[in-house]
């Protein structure tokens, strides 16, 4: 499977990843976005690299960073709006109650949309983690709702060579997000032609979904964009070498993609604090690659057969004769 996806990361997997206890990083990982690429370029499979506007790109430097990606023969997939790290986002983004807010962050969702635009960037990804509550009788439910939706519609027609997808997530930074579930954000976007969505398996596990049902389901309302792979324990959002604690899900998303006909990008979102950076998502990549050889080796009949019987003891020996144990 991994040989026909294109295959990404998101920039800081080769940074000095950052927690609230070691503000600095652990090191080990590149200080720039030059030292960062050059890193990444080890890994094997690596397509192209995910962008944080402002971050790791800006009106000053995107010519720049054009360059770096093209010297080192490298895509950009995705660029994402930072609507989370600054302190005015702190009572939301596109759903602020300060109708001034909201109007930044759209226009700062734009912005984004017209550098993907320059760099050939397909995607924008607005997640929302600002947009939600801390408290009881501290959100306006109805009236957030409304100006999500509004925000979203009006960055959708603002450049049609950059398709706009959001990602949802349970909790962090706030305690509720309003964007939580695959269900609720499929209920968002209804209408929203041009908007899709990123389902990013980390957050999915989180929210206590099966994730290969949250990727059927996003797929059959065509909203399936790009997938974002790391694993976590479930009670948070570790991002985490994919595979370290899913094994028998990530074989079921796996075979679901596969079933689906995805084509998208398989784009890693984890944070390797203490790892390195490179032998992590190396550890990703043939994880992919085995989970798809592991499909491959029972079939898409078989695996579809057990599920049409609704047989979990056909089912269980099929996953270990996929897993050859």
């Amino acid at each position: 499977m991994i040989a026909n996806h294109p295959f990404g990361a998101c920039l800081p997997t080769f940074g000095n990843c950052a927690d609230r206890y070691c503000l600095g990083g652990y090191g080990g990982g590149g200080n720039t976005v030059e030292e960062m690429l050059d890193l990444s370029k080890k890994v094997e499979g690596l397509d192209g690299l995910e962008l944080v506007g402002n971050w790791h790109v800006n009106d000053q430097n995107i010519r720049d960073v054009a360059k770096m990606f093209k010297d080192r023969g490298l895509k950009i997939p995705m660029l994402v709006p930072d609507l989370w790290t600054q302190a005015k986002w702190g009572r939301g983004s596109l759903a602020a109650p300060d109708a001034r807010t909201r109007q930044a962050a759209v226009d700062e969702v734009k912005k984004v949309m017209d550098w993907a635009a320059e760099l050939d960037c397909p995607y924008v990804d607005v997640w929302p983690g600002q947009d939600g509550f801390d408290y009881s009788f501290q959100a306006d439910y109805v009236e957030a709702w409304k100006w999500l939706r509004e925000g979203l519609a009006v960055c959708s027609q603002h450049n049609d060579k950059v398709r706009v997808l959001v990602e949802y997530k349970l909790k962090e930074p706030r305690t509720h997000c309003f964007v939580d579930h695959a269900s609720t954000v499929l209920l968002l976007l209804q209408g929203l032609d041009k908007v899709g969505v990123l389902l990013d398996v980390g957050h999915s596990l989180a929210a206590g979904e099966n994730v290969a049902e949250a990727a059927a389901l996003l797929s059959t309302y065509g909203k399936l964009d790009y997938l974002h792979l790391n694993d976590n324990y479930r009670s948070w959002d570790d991002d985490m070498i994919v595979g370290a604690v899913h094994l028998v899900e990530y074989l079921e998303l796996v075979y679901w993609l596969k079933r689906l006909g995805y084509k998208g990008w398989l784009t890693l979102d984890i944070f390797p604090y203490r790892e390195d950076g490179v032998a992590a998502a190396t550890q990703c990549y043939r994880w992919m690659t085995a989970f798809s050889r592991a499909v491959d080796r029972v079939g898409l009949e078989e695996f579809t057969r057990a599920i049409r019987d609704a047989d979990a003891c056909q089912a269980s020996d099929l996953v270990r004769r996929a897993m050859n144990l």
